[in-house]
């Protein structure tokens, strides 16, 4: 062979092309799915991102445990619905408390719920009352008699009486 040959190289077939294809589409069934709403976290990570930000939580049973309803548990919360929690503390400058999480208990009527990492529990305080009604647009009310209103972003932020339920997209 001289020093300008090329080496022979063996020659694609539908063969090789198709174990290729399979490889690569295996390789993409496996990856974990990008949701919407960002990576999953556990809840050490969401409460430290949380109190960095200066977003204070509760919970009525003194416990983080999400299989138990009396708890408070961000445990595979979506990063997005955590972030969203934070840009409206910073948005309104008010006190923001998270009361309930991905614990057991919520309503699970919606793919968007609690459980699902999509939702959150804020209590209620003047300041973010009026934050929320002042710069939101009222929607109407949901299935349940509650008002919801919208920011632009898509995310729902419903007066449940006594706290906030808001919906991260």
């Amino acid at each position: 062979m001289s020093a300008h040959a090329i080496p022979a190289t063996p020659a694609l077939t539908a063969a090789s092309c198709l174990t290729a294809a399979t490889w690569l589409g295996t390789v993409l069934a496996l990856a974990p799915a990008a949701s919407a709403s960002g990576d999953k976290l556990t809840h050490e990570e969401a409460v430290e991102r949380l109190l960095d930000a200066g977003v204070t939580w509760n919970s009525t049973g003194g416990c983080t445990d999400r299989d138990n309803p009396a708890c408070t548990s961000f445990d595979q919360v979506n990063s997005g619905t955590i972030d969203g929690v934070i840009t409206l503390k910073e948005a309104s400058g008010c006190p923001v408390n998270v009361s309930g999480g991905t614990e057991a208990g919520h309503s699970l009527a919606n793919p968007h719920s609690h459980w699902a990492g999509y939702k959150l529990d804020l209590s209620k305080n003047p300041c973010l009352d009026n934050y929320i009604r002042g710069s939101f647009s009222y929607v109407g009310r949901r299935a349940d008699g509650y008002g919801q209103w919208q920011a632009l972003s898509g995310n729902l932020y419903c007066d449940e009486g006594n706290h906030w339920d808001v919906l991260y997209y």
